[in-house]
């Protein structure tokens, strides 16, 4: 399929010479082509240019074309944190947190991450698939191309393979790009009570192997935090994990200072998400590393946490990447468009800070930027096309607005029926 898209009034993101990730100060500069056009093939992007120079360049056939005056085109959203894969919701719990209950004490209680974990094992794959396959289309309409799903609500040999065995079809299923992630190390079940290092155990010796023999796994991740994995477990599961060619991945830093980021970089992790409590000793060891820092500014907004400190770790010349965290007890949401609103009026980020951090930094954080994430010849044709917007500064600006008009997955348009 050949798809050119016309009389763009802005195109968004656009890289001659495509980088890995954007750092520190260059966050606040996107390049951008005013008055323009882009031109796929297949599932690759092609060419772009400004219209003036579009005569003659290509004598297409059987050619699609797409009329953008007054609209933008931009890459679609890569989101490097989800647990999309879930049974039932937890609205109770929200409840519970507008009555006075924490986080912990939810947990504590049984609920929050053992609440899913009960509910997901007596559920099917098939229903389990279903229901995914719905939130993945939420999302791509919403503008997203790529997304990381984690297991970790199964908590047990046999639940844990049915998520990550669900993941692997979906990528067969939904035209998005989707990379999985083993968090088998998300909580303890109540079963191990008192026995976290036979837990450990479990995921180490005997799921591991099956992840490596099925292919079921690019990451694996671990939730370093009071009352579930400790830094020194964390780093012994990781580092177990990367044996089995599973790239680190750290829930770091949400709830307390608990040393997650100093295991993520000890381990070489790729992305250390959540960082509401990290310090300005995580910040200056991040230098020296390959690991993107990772906000996911829903969680923090509907858990009422503390914000991250996205403007310091920017001005300290590091990069950041931002993702939704979808999933049913901390952010039943994977709009990135509301968290790229979030950044902005929460966290005083740029829009151009916010949407580097939304499409090539995240793309990092899932080992993507080589082929997503940016306008590139050669990447994914994964874009969306606003409605008529005055400029990219006004998607954040219009926070819980429904812009994106057209999504083009790996070259095809999107139908919303």
């Amino acid at each position: 399929m050949k798809i050119l898209i016309k009389n763009i009034k802005q195109l968004v993101q656009v890289e001659e010479n495509p980088s890995l990730k954007v750092i520190g100060s260059n966050m606040n500069k996107l390049p951008v082509i005013n008055d323009a056009w882009l031109a796929i093939e297949n599932d690759k992007i092609v060419g772009f240019g400004k219209m003036e120079d579009w005569e003659g360049i290509y004598d297409w056939t059987d050619l699609t074309i797409l009329d953008a005056t007054d609209k933008l085109v931009m890459p679609c959203w890569c989101d490097s944190h989800t647990h999309i894969v879930y049974a039932g919701s937890r609205e109770g719990e929200f409840v519970d947190r507008i009555n006075g209950l924490t986080y912990d004490e939810i947990f504590l209680k049984g609920g929050g991450i053992l609440n899913s974990a009960k509910k997901l094992k007596d559920t099917s794959e098939e229903t389990l698939i279903n229901s995914a396959l719905l939130r993945l289309n939420e999302i791509m309409l919403q503008g997203t191309g790529a997304v990381e799903i984690k297991s970790g609500y199964g908590l047990s040999f046999d639940s844990e393979l049915k998520m990550l065995r669900v993941i692997k079809k979906l990528k067969t299923l939904s035209p998005i790009t989707i990379k999985a992630t083993f968090l088998g190390a998300h909580a303890v079940p109540i079963e191990y009570k008192g026995r976290k290092k036979d837990y450990i155990k479990l995921l180490i010796d005997e799921i591991m192997p099956v992840i490596v023999e099925e292919q079921l796994a690019d990451f694996c991740d671990v939730f370093c935090e009071q009352n579930y994995f400790t830094k020194e477990e964390t780093i012994e599961i990781l580092s177990a994990g990367k044996k089995y060619g599973m790239t680190p991945k750290v829930h770091a830093e949400q709830l307390s200072n608990t040393g997650g980021t100093l295991a993520g970089i000890e381990v070489g992790a790729i992305s250390v998400d959540h960082i509401e409590f990290i310090g300005d000793k995580e910040i200056e060891l991040l230098h020296n590393s390959i690991t993107m820092p990772t906000i996911l500014p829903g969680a923090a907004f509907f858990l009422g946490l503390p914000f991250p400190p996205a403007r310091k770790i920017i001005d300290a010349g590091l990069p950041i990447a931002v993702a939704s965290d979808f999933n049913p007890g901390s952010c039943p949401s994977g709009n990135i468009n509301l968290m790229i609103s979030l950044c902005c009026i929460q966290y005083k980020m740029t829009p151009e800070e916010a949407i580097n951090a939304a499409t090539i930094n995240s793309a990092y954080a899932m080992g993507l930027s080589k082929t997503h994430g940016s306008i590139a010849i050669g990447k994914q044709a994964n874009v969306f096309i606003t409605k008529e917007i005055p400029n990219y500064s006004f998607i954040p600006y219009s926070f819980g607005s429904n812009l994106i008009e057209s999504v083009i997955i790996n070259g095809q348009i999107i139908s919303r029926d």
